[in-house]
Formats: structure tokens, C-alpha cells, sequence
């Protein structure tokens, strides 16, 4: 008897030692993969798509660290972490201006190999704008994400309480927003609001207005904003300003406080990302659930509107440890099975043609109808790797020129100075 129990304690000891053993043999198999990504991007948005693939997956782990309020606070830390080439980071979330510094830097892993017979295929089912934005020197240097391009909010209760149509050019925009301003009296509402402070969509505030009056940052083969069109595009701002239109802090406006304030109610008119449709109709704190329309971008009158081309793209650190399962991962992040969960869940735009068409985008955001061909026209910023500088000069002499602490002059003079070495 006392055998047998021995025998009995010895089977279970053998079998609670195997059980053991098989657990941790699984948990030595796991991957962990760790993605960066900023706080606009969504993250929350992100978690349960990374949920879906960690269930699909179970040998892998997705880890999301989110950081930087602003494109150039995220490419700072970035900056730190890549040039100590830290491990840390598998795979990384990178605005559409990115790719050709991280190609000259070193920092993002080719995709071509792991895509291996399947990469033109793959590649010609991204928009055209994405998918030459992500080929650098020939090597695919990371996949989009989502497509992104900026549109025109407006306060579609407030246009149609006093006769307002949405604009077709800026000068409209303008002597809309001064007849609903008086006619409201409310003190707390503003009339249009762009980016303004010393960050990245300010590039776009100076390029829109340039590109919509004729104009480039390259003219004839060379850098040359000391022209009309220049002039004209940093007058469009000064104009508003002169009207009211736009509040006294304009510099000091970055991309999120627009779709705040448009939240809040207190806001006519703005110039913003696609993201900015979702928060407001589905955020608990949104005043103007269901009073938002959007239309494209205008232009001035006799001209071509124009956009500024966004979007981020995920990047496979080239210091990971896990190249492979990281790639596994992008693959699946930018699908069109992702490009759909993100326009339902985030009104992030699709990178695929035909997710626009699907009746689930259509039934979250009707307004994606009229989406594709603005996303497929909107222009880039300069490619390049020295792109840090050429944001910075443009920014900044814009955001010094909002301020009022630079002439027009001054501001178009020092860029016309400073950004042929930068584009060289």
C-alpha cells in the first residue's frame, strides 16, 4: 500500500514537472515585440488591433510605449534612442515625412528581402502617394499605416442658421465667418483656426496657401519663395487676422487645440487632420456631435485648392531583435483588414483604394465618399534626408511671422536664405 502511494506521489510530481516544463518552454518561445507610436495616433485604437493579432499569434506579445504630443517631439526622443542604436524598440510609427532620413540615417530595416517575390505586388496595392513615399533609393524602407490629408471642419448648424454655404475659396471662408461671428455675439467662438505654433503642420499653414496660389518651394530649378505667391500665401493669414477671423494667439495653435476647440463648440472653421471626425462625433465631451460637416480644403478665388499629404508609416527598427516577427506584425498592421478597423474606429483614412467604397467606412464616416480624390491629389513636402532642417526654417519663420515678430518680408527672406543648403 505504502508503495503504491509512493508510486501515486511520484506520478504526480512527474506530471506536475512536465506541465511545468511545457509552460516554460512556452513562455522561452514568446516574442515580444515593442511598437512606438505617438498619443494622437491613437494608441487606444492600436491596442485592440495588436490585440486581434496577439490572438492570432499567441507566441507573440505586442508591447505599445507611447510618447510626444507633436511629430518633432516624437523624432526627438526617436532621435536619442536610434543613434545609441537601442534594442528596445522593434517597430516604430513614423510620419509619411520621415522615411528618406530614417533610409539615410541607418535607423529603419529594408523590407525588401522579407517581402522577398511578394514586394511589387504588395506595394502596388498601397495609394501611389504611399507608396512611393515609403521607396527610398529603391528600397522599401517601411508600409503605411494610414493615409491622412487636410480637410476643411465647419460648423454646418452655424452656416445653415444664418445662410452660409461651406466655402469653395478662402475669400469666402472669410466673409462667412465674419457674418455668422456678428450675427452670434459670442465672444468664445472663434472663426477658423490652422496650426500656428512652431510644429509640423505649420510646414503645411505656409504650403497650402502657396500651393493653392500658383506657387512651390522649388520654381524653375531652384528654391524661391521671395515670389507673389508666397507673398500671397502669408497674406491669407495676416487678411484673417485683420478681419478677426482668426484669434490673437494664432501662433501658440497646435494641431490637437484645433480639434479641442472645434469639440468645445467654440469654433466655425478649421484646418485639420482626418483623425479629428471621430473625436468629435464619438468623444463623451463633444458639443457638436452630429453639427460637423467637412469638405475639402478651399482655395482663392480663380485657383487650384490644394492639400498637404500626412499619414505614418510603420518602420522596423533596425536594431531589433526580432526583425522577422516584427515584419510579421507590419504586414498585418498595414492590411486592409487594419485599413478598415482604423477608418471605423479612428477615421483614420485607408492606404487602399477600395476600403473607401466598403458600406462599414461609409456607415462611420459618410464624408469619406468624397475623401479619395482629395487623399490622391494632396501634395508632399520636400522629400528629403536633411527634412528636420527644411521643417524647421519653414515653421518657424511662419510662426514668427503669426506672431508678428517678423515681417512677411523677413520671414520669406530668411527662408529664401536658409533653405537652398537645407534641399540641396
Amino acid at each position: 500500500m505504502a508503495n503504491r502511494r509512493i508510486a501515486s506521489r511520484l506520478v504526480g510530481t512527474v506530471s506536475a514537472l512536465a506541465v511545468a516544463l511545457a509552460a516554460g518552454a512556452a513562455l522561452a518561445q514568446q516574442t515580444t515585440l515593442r511598437i512606438f507610436t505617438g498619443g494622437q495616433q491613437r494608441p487606444d485604437v492600436m491596442r485592440q488591433i495588436v490585440d486581434v493579432y496577439q490572438q492570432r499569434n499567441p507566441g507573440v506579445k505586442v508591447e505599445i510605449e507611447v510618447g510626444g504630443a507633436t511629430s518633432e517631439q516624437q523624432q526627438q526622443y526617436l532621435n536619442t534612442v536610434l543613434s545609441a542604436k537601442d534594442t528596445a524598440l522593434d517597430v516604430v510609427l513614423i510620419d509619411v515625412i520621415r522615411p528618406a532620413q530614417w533610409a539615410t540615417q541607418g535607423w529603419a530595416e529594408p523590407l525588401d528581402g522579407y517581402l522577398g517575390a511578394e514586394r511589387d505586388a504588395v506595394m502596388a496595392r498601397y495609394l501611389p502617394a504611399y507608396r512611393e513615399a515609403n521607396v527610398v533609393d529603391g528600397k522599401v524602407m517601411a508600409l503605411p499605416y494610414f493615409a491622412d490629408a487636410q480637410f476643411l471642419y465647419y460648423r454646418k448648424d452655424l452656416l445653415a442658421k444664418h445662410g452660409v454655404e461651406p466655402p469653395a475659396n478662402w475669400e469666402a471662408l472669410i466673409e462667412g465667418a465674419r457674418k455668422v461671428l456678428a450675427a452670434e455675439g459670442n465672444a468664445n467662438l472663434a472663426g477658423f483656426q490652422t496650426a500656428g505654433a512652431p510644429i509640423e503642420g505649420t510646414v503645411c499653414t505656409f504650403l497650402v496657401p502657396l500651393w493653392g496660389a500658383g506657387g512651390a518651394l522649388v520654381e524653375g530649378g531652384r528654391v524661391n519663395v521671395a515670389t507673389p505667391a508666397a507673398q500671397r500665401a502669408l497674406k491669407l493669414w495676416s487678411d484673417m487676422r485683420a478681419a478677426n477671423v482668426t484669434p490673437p494667439n494664432l501662433a501658440e495653435i497646435v494641431t490637437d487645440r484645433i480639434r479641442l476647440n472645434l469639440q468645445a463648440g467654440n469654433l466655425l472653421y478649421a484646418m485639420n487632420w482626418g483623425y479629428v471626425w471621430n473625436r468629435v462625433e464619438n468623444d463623451a465631451d463633444s458639443q457638436v456631435k452630429g453639427r460637423i460637416g467637412v469638405v475639402p480644403l478651399p482655395g482663392f478665388v480663380g485657383g487650384q485648392p490644394a492639400t498637404c499629404i500626412g499619414g505614418w508609416q510603420l518602420a522596423v527598427s533596425a536594431f531589433s531583435k526580432s526583425k522577422e516577427e516584427a515584419v510579421k506584425l507590419v504586414r498585418f498592421l498595414s492590411s486592409p483588414e487594419v485599413s478598415k478597423m482604423q477608418a471605423i474606429f479612428a477615421s483614420h483614412l485607408p492606404v487602399f483604394p477600395e476600403v473607401y467604397d466598403d458600406a462599414e467606412v461609409l456607415k462611420a464616416n459618410p464624408w469619406f465618399k468624397d475623401a479619395l480624390p482629395v487623399v490622391k491629389t494632396a501634395r508632399s513636402r520636400p522629400v528629403s534626408p536633411r527634412y528636420p532642417e527644411v521643417s524647421d526654417i519653414i515653421r518657424t519663420n511662419v510662426n514668427a511671422f503669426l506672431a508678428g515678430t517678423k515681417t512677411a518680408e523677413q520671414a520669406l527672406g530668411d527662408m529664401n536664405g536658409r533653405l537652398p543648403r537645407a534641399m540641396r
